[in-house]
């Protein structure tokens, strides 16, 4: 089976590597070989479907903006890619610069609190916002990113995303708790 995928000509060189050290990371970890040429265009080979998904991720979360040890999260199994096209929700490019610098925030605080509370990674990066993390992560984030946009002052969100942290805390010692017959009743 084999896949592209488009990435920015200068994200070329962060998903290669020094020596092609990342490129070859990337492959081992995904069982996958990555063609790469010169223009972003990256071809995905994978003898089965699931591997050529997650390379697939691992390629387009390198390609927004994370470094490849972040995107590499993604092979694991148990994480989540979300990117947010901000151009398709606000249009004018007016709007998404001015969207992008509330989602950072003031020195990076805004950006810095949602991935400190969520345990999600956070890149803005062109028109987009991306987050790889936890499902439970990616949501807490996402939530919050959509206040902002929503026009949410920073201190609400930041209320919000303290409550949606100890909210998971909880949730994930409540778990770590239960009886084994229970969990796997749930699944």
């Amino acid at each position: 089976m084999v896949e592209t995928v488009r990435i920015p000509q200068e994200r070329v060189a962060v998903l290669i590597g020094a020596g092609g050290v990342d490129k070859r990371r990337i492959e081992k970890a995904t069982a996958t070989v990555l063609t790469v040429d010169e223009d972003g265009l990256v071809e995905i080979c994978a003898s089965e479907s699931y591997a050529e998904f997650i390379a697939k991720d691992v390629v387009k979360a390198v390609g927004r903006g994370f470094a490849p040890h972040d995107a590499l999260r993604l092979a694991t199994g148990d994480y989540y890619l979300k990117i947010v096209d901000l151009k398709d929700i606000l249009g004018s490019e007016n709007s998404v610069e001015r969207q992008k610098a509330r989602i950072i925030g003031e020195e990076g605080k805004a950006r810095r609190m949602i991935e400190e509370c969520s345990g999600a990674k956070m890149v803005v990066y062109g028109g987009t916002v991306s987050l790889v993390g936890l499902v439970d992560e990616v949501e807490l984030a996402s939530a919050a990113i959509t206040h902002l946009l929503d026009g949410k002052p920073h201190s609400f969100v930041y209320t919000f995303l303290e409550h949606g942290k100890k909210r998971m805390k909880e949730k994930r010692i409540a778990h770590m708790w239960e009886p084994a017959s229970e969990k796997e009743a749930k699944k």
